[in-house]
């Protein structure tokens, strides 16, 4: 158990419950926990149903598993630590986990990401073996927790073939792993191998980042007012406009990505200013209509549009920032597709919170780029609408 959520048991003074105890209202214990949310809304009634929901016998696991999806990530927490607690006390005292349901739910990929990575980790406490051989086929699995792993155990592999001096093998596998790995830091570690091997990756072409932008600002974001503000480019894209920013007059310019996990960093442009909002945009050709998914990094406020069309957005600042980490499906049209992009910086004055950026592409529903079909991989340079 790790310390975060040992530290959630010890909150709530558990201490152990009976083996074989089950509460008969899982569900509505499930459901008490997910309401809990920020500044401590809900805990009271959700620290008794925790206590209710801990107590119950190993053919909860998966109901509470099952309850993970859709719940934020307070409630998340909290069913984690119930099923720590179950699957402890149960395997502590000799007990059986039902090996497969726990199968069964690990290999529905609609459940939540989180929830599909521990229940993993508890078929890897009954049959570590087995649960080593399928991570074979979770390569391109939509967890990242779960494809992490998969990654791994092929980084090992070649490995292994290369302190055997079997170069050639060991290259085809540290390729294969770099096509499915997510995580920069097994990113990069590939691609040092590959290097070392004669093989230099270009992160930017291998994952599709957008590279060509034109981006306008800074609008103001006093009070963090900027992400629910309307500022001329959501209404109409014109990149000969010039509008009235923070401080003056701005107008759209050219920004072009260098830095090898696409980065587009505001802090270049425009300077590390604090309280301001700005805007990207690039056009996206295909040569047909396709299901795709935008798939976006970075830690600051967003907004993204496709086709003038509000696909999602996230108000939050500087909590951490990853490859894919935020997934919106969408439906190009055939021909040009405007892509909008919003992001906001906040006032705090922190070395770590100097971020002002994004990353984003283009990809089917399996994380495999979709390149734009004009030159580039893709092209700003014909924004416009009526």
């Amino acid at each position: 158990m790790t310390g975060h959520f040992a530290r959630i048991l010890i909150i709530l003074g558990w201490v152990g419950a009976a083996c074989g105890a089950q509460p008969p209202e899982t569900a509505e214990f499930i459901a008490a926990i997910k309401n809990v949310g920020p500044e401590g809304r809900g805990n009271i009634e959700a620290a008794g149903a925790w206590k209710k929901l801990a107590a119950g016998d190993a053919s909860t696991l998966v109901p509470i598993l099952e309850g993970m999806d859709g719940a934020n990530d307070f409630a998340l927490n909290w069913l984690h630590a119930a099923v720590d607690s179950i699957s402890g006390r149960v395997l502590g005292a000799g007990g059986s986990l039902p090996w497969s349901d726990l199968g069964a739910f690990l290999l529905d990929t609609h459940h939540n990401p989180r929830a599909r990575r521990l229940d993993f980790e508890l078929l890897a406490k009954i049959d570590p073996a087995t649960a080593d051989k399928l991570l074979t086929g979770m390569l391109n699995d939509p967890s990242m927790e779960m494809r992490y792993d998969a990654v791994q155990k092929v980084i090992d592999q070649a490995s292994l073939l290369l302190s055997a001096s079997n170069k050639a093998g060991a290259t085809l596998l540290y390729q294969q792993a770099l096509n499915s790995a997510r995580d920069a830091e097994q990113i990069d570690g590939i691609a040092q191998k590959l290097q070392e091997l004669g093989q230099p990756v270009d992160t930017l072409k291998l994952f599709g980042f957008l590279t060509h932008w034109k981006i306008i600002g800074p609008f103001d974001n006093t009070g963090r007012k900027g992400f629910a503000a309307v500022y001329p480019p959501e209404e109409r894209i014109d990149l000969s406009a010039e509008y009235d920013g923070k401080k003056g007059k701005v107008k759209w310019q050219d920004y072009l990505v260098t830095e090898k996990y696409g980065k587009v960093d505001m802090n270049q442009p425009f300077g590390k200013l604090k309280e301001v909002t700005a805007y990207a945009a690039t056009d996206f050709f295909s040569d047909r209509a396709q299901a795709i998914e935008l798939r976006l990094g970075g830690m600051n406020s967003w907004k993204v549009w496709l086709n003038g069309k509000l696909l999602s957005g996230r108000d939050e600042y500087h909590f951490n920032s990853e490859l894919d980490q935020y997934v919106m499906p969408a439906q190009l049209q055939p021909g040009r597709n405007t892509i909008l992009v919003k992001v906001c910086q906040n006032e705090q004055t922190e070395d770590w919170a100097g971020d002002w950026d994004f990353q984003l592409r283009v990809t089917d529903s399996l994380g495999t780029p979709v390149f734009s079909t004009t030159i580039g991989p893709n092209t700003s340079a014909n924004i416009a609408r009526p």
